[in-house]
């Protein structure tokens, strides 16, 4: 594909990577129709629109095709395990060329699955009576620090 038609979006060589893994398109049994599109087309197109983050209705129409039909067509394609197998398969051949380093790697949290009934955040235990004494247990004692019935401060300890 990289000297074809859709060379502008398609690296050179990712479509002969992809030509195997994509699945056989299905044949109507009552026959008729209109013509599937060419895979290739609908790979650039699908490419195009991955690339670009535009949305499906915004796909340009010189691929000639319409947004559900490529829509159509990626999901499909998703559901068959095509995206991640070309993936491996990118990786594989970049391994091959001694292109990748793998000395350190980060593994993205969105890349792992969040297991369903996870523990959730313990409250932490009850350890006992506090050693602070609350203020509104003692109101009527003037013999606490905390309370709001104690002795006016002093001239010693009052400020002046």
């Amino acid at each position: 594909m990289g000297l074809g038609t859709w060379s502008w979006i398609v690296p050179d060589g990712l479509w002969e990577l992809a030509r195997p893994l994509i699945p056989e398109g299905r044949v109507r049994p009552q026959g008729g129709g209109t013509p599937n599109t060419p895979d290739e087309t609908l790979f650039a197109a699908i490419i195009y629109v991955l690339v670009s983050g535009c949305a499906w209705r915004a796909l340009p129409p010189c691929f000639g095709i319409s947004k559900s039909t490529a829509h159509r067509r990626f999901l499909i394609w998703s559901r068959a395990g095509v995206w991640g197998r070309l993936h491996e398969a990118v990786l594989h051949q970049l391994d091959d060329a001694g292109l990748i380093d793998v000395s350190r790697v980060v593994l993205d949290s969105a890349h792992v699955r969040a297991k369903k009934g996870a523990h959730t955040q313990v409250r932490a235990p009850w350890t006992g009576a506090s050693r602070v004494p609350r203020c509104t247990s003692c109101r009527t004692r003037t013999d606490c620090l905390w309370s709001s019935a104690s002795p006016p401060p002093t001239s010693t300890t009052a400020k002046g």
